[in-house]
C-alpha cells in the first residue's frame, strides 16, 4: 500500500518503521527538519519537511495515489484538516486520526466524523487506549498483560516466570498431559532480551516473560498454575488526574466492586475538575513525592500504585517510594523514553508502560486489510498478535492444520467458532467465519494477508 504518515515524533516514526518493514511504500511529513532527517537517516521511507494542512504539501507527497492516511501530528485541529484535505481533495480512500481532545470525542460533537462533515474513518484516543491498557492489567493482577480477542473469548497474557512458578523447567508436553482440560497454548517467550518460539520439548525457564494465548474463562486458573495468586486490587492510588488517570478511574468505577481509588493531582484546578467528573473516587490535591501526601492518600494500606503524570522520572520515583513503604503492593509507572526500561529491575517497579505502543498497536490494527481484527504489537512491531476471520476464498478454508503449509514464523494460538473456544491441534480443520488468534513475525504479514484471502482495505 502507499501510505502517508502526517506526524514523525514518537507514534509517527514507530508506524513508519513498522510499515516500512512490512514492504508497504511510506511517506512521513513533519514540519521539523530534524525528525524527517532522523526518519530518512534510520529507515527506507521518503521524509518531506513542511504543514501537511497545505494540499501542494500532500500532492508532493502523493496524495493522488495514497490508499491510507495516518495523521499523527501533535495538534488535533491538525490531524483533523490533513484529513479532510485527503478526503475531499484527493479521495484517498482511508484515514486514521490521532485525537486527543476530550470535546472532539465525546458526546453530541462525536457526529462530526462522517463523509458529510469532517471524514475520518478511524480515531485515536491515546489516552484512552493507554487507560484501557492499564485496566486490563488490573483485571488479571497476575499478568503483566491482557489483551482481549475473539469477542472477549480469548485472552493473550504475557506473565512472568518467576522463581517460585511450579511449572518452570517441565517440558511443554507433559504440561499438555498435566493439565488436559485447560484450553490455552504457550507460544512464545521473551528469553534474554530475545523471543523465541516454544516447542513441545522446550520448558520455562525462571526470569522468562511468556505469552500465552487462553480462553477468556480460564484466565485465573491459568494464572493460578503459573504461581500467579494475585487478588485484584480494592485499593488502588493513581498518581497524575490527567486524561490516563480519569479515565482509568471511570473504568475501574464502573466495573470495579467495592474498589476504593484515590488520585493525587498536583494541579489544583484539575484537581477540582476531575473531582466533578467521578463518583466515588477520592482527589487530593498536592505533589505525589511529597511524604504529608502520600500518608493522606494512606499510600501504605494501596494495594496497587499507578504512576501516570507526564514526568517519567516522577513517575518511576512515585513508584520507588511506594516500594519503601514495606508492605508488598504493585507498581505500575508510565514511561516514554524506552532507555528507562534498564532500570525497571533495579528500582524494583514491577511493571514499566510505553504508551506510544499502546497507540502504535491500535492503528496497526486499522492498517491491515480485510479481515484482520485485533492487533497487539510486540518487541517495537517485530511480532505481532493478530486476530483473522476464514473467509470462503481463504486458502485455509477446509483444511487441516498441518496440510495447511504456514510459514515457518506463524503459530496458530486458538479458534473461536459460534462463541466456543478451541485449542486447535495439527489435524483441526479450519472452516468458514472461524476467527483464528495467532502470532506471526513481522515479514510474514504479506503472507499472512495472502492466506487469509484479504484484498480490500476496511
Amino acid at each position: 500500500m502507499n501510505i502517508i504518515i502526517c506526524g514523525a515524533g514518537k507514534v509517527g516514526f514507530s508506524i513508519s518503521k513498522q510499515l516500512s518493514a512490512q514492504g508497504h511504500s511510506v511517506t512521513v511529513i513533519d514540519q521539523s527538519s530534524e525528525d524527517i532527517k532522523k526518519i530518512n537517516d534510520s529507515q527506507d521511507v521518503k521524509g518531506i519537511v513542511g504543514r501537511a494542512t497545505l494540499p501542494t504539501v500532500l500532492e508532493n507527497a502523493g496524495a493522488e495515489k495514497a490508499d491510507m492516511v495516518i495523521a499523527v501530528t501533535r495538534n488535533d485541529e491538525t490531524n483533523m484538516i490533513v484529513c479532510q484535505l485527503a478526503s475531499s481533495l484527493f479521495n484517498v480512500s482511508k484515514k486514521i486520526a490521532r485525537i486527543r481532545t476530550k470535546d472532539f470525542l465525546e458526546g453530541k460533537w462525536g457526529k462530526l466524523y462522517n463523509k458529510s462533515n469532517i471524514p475520518i474513518d478511524v480515531i485515536i484516543s491515546p489516552e484512552l487506549e493507554v487507560a484501557k491498557s492499564l485496566y486490563r492489567r488490573l483485571e488479571a493482577p497476575g499478568a503483566l498483560d491482557s489483551v482481549p480477542f475473539g469477542k472477549d473469548k480469548v485472552k493473550m497474557l504475557e506473565i512472568s516466570i518467576e522463581k517460585n512458578c511450579p511449572i518452570k523447567d517441565i517440558p511443554l508436553k507433559d504440561l499438555t498431559k498435566k493439565f488436559p482440560d485447560f484450553k490455552a497454548n504457550i507460544l512464545g517467550a521473551l528469553r534474554k532480551e530475545k523471543f523465541i518460539y516454544l516447542k513441545k520439548t522446550d520448558k520455562l525457564l525462571e526470569d522468562d516473560n511468556v505469552y500465552v494465548v487462553v480462553s477468556s474463562d480460564q484466565l485465573n486458573a491459568i494464572l493460578k498454575a503459573f504461581g500467579h495468586e494475585e487478588k485484584t486490587a480494592k485499593n488502588i492510588l493513581i498518581i497524575g488526574g490527567g486524561n490516563i488517570g480519569l479515565n482509568l478511574a471511570k473504568m475501574l468505577e464502573t466495573n470495579f466492586e467495592d474498589v476504593r481509588v484515590k488520585i493525587i493531582e498536583k494541579n489544583k484546578k484539575r484537581a477540582e475538575e476531575i473531582a466533578n467528573e467521578l463518583s466515588s473516587s477520592i482527589v487530593i490535591h498536592g505533589d505525589a513525592l511529597d511524604e504529608d501526601i502520600l500518608k493522606e492518600a494512606n499510600l501504605e494500606d494501596s494495594e496497587t500504585v499507578l504512576a501516570l503524570t507526564n514526568d517519567d522520572e516522577n513517575n518511576m520515583m512515585a513508584c520507588v517510594l511506594a516500594e519503601k513503604t514495606g508492605q508488598k503492593k504493585r507498581t505500575i509507572a508510565i514511561v516514554n523514553k524506552t532507555n528507562y526500561n534498564l532500570l525497571q529491575d533495579s528500582l524494583n517497579i514491577d511493571d514499566l508502560v510505553d504508551p506510544r505502543m499502546t497507540t502504535v498497536s491500535r492503528i496497526m490494527e486499522h492498517v491491515h486489510r480485510g479481515t484482520i481484527g485485533t492487533v497487539y504489537s510486540l518487541l517495537d512491531g517485530e511480532y505481532e498478535f493478530i486476530e483473522a476471520k476464514i473467509l470462503e476464498k481463504s486458502e485455509l478454508l477446509n483444511k487441516k492444520i498441518k496440510d495447511s503449509n504456514l510459514p515457518e514464523d506463524i503459530r496458530i494460538g486458538a479458534i473461536v467458532r459460534d462463541e466456543k473456544v478451541i485449542i486447535p491441534r495439527s489435524n483441526f480443520i479450519f472452516e468458514k467465519d472461524d476467527l483464528v488468534v495467532f502470532l506471526a513475525k513481522r515479514e510474514q504479514l504479506k503472507e499472512v494477508e495472502s492466506i487469509f484471502s484479504i484484498s480490500s482495505i476496511q
